[in-house]
């Protein structure tokens, strides 16, 4: 099983979107979970900052929250974390975390570069599909 990566809180507040305090504050509320160094620091695991991701794209004006994304007609929007690029030739995955969850997609190499992906940064997975199937577990 591969190590979790933790944060600082500084970092996690970075991250999110939101301030060193009010991560500070959700700390000791409990509203997000740490683990706690030998000297007693808080460190963010990586599922923690995935679960509340969502979080920093969510308020305010949906023109800019959009912002740093295409303007495009499509609204199945995704936002994410890269945890993954894995490039070979013409092609290259990116792996997306999205509250806990994962998305991979194949695109172009050329397109990772282009967009200067790298593992950490914050990315959309846009959906796009005329159908959507439900499966009961």
């Amino acid at each position: 099983m591969k190590p979790t990566k933790l944060f600082t809180p500084r970092e996690a507040a970075q991250v999110l979107g939101i301030s060193y305090p009010t991560l500070k504050q959700w700390i000791y509320k409990g509203k997000i979970r740490t683990a706690k160094t030998a000297g007693g620091h808080h460190r963010v695991p990586e599922k923690e900052i995935d679960k509340f991701l969502y979080h920093s794209s969510a308020r305010g004006d949906v023109r800019e929250r959009r912002n740093n994304f295409r303007r495009i007609s499509g609204r199945n929007q995704l936002v994410g974390r890269v945890t993954g690029i894995k490039i070979s030739g013409l092609m290259a995955q990116v792996t997306l975390s999205i509250g806990g969850q994962h998305i991979t997609s194949i695109i172009t190499a050329d397109a990772v570069r282009e967009m200067r992906l790298k593992t950490g940064d914050t990315a959309a997975a846009l959906i796009k599909s005329t159908e959507v199937m439900i499966i009961r577990g």
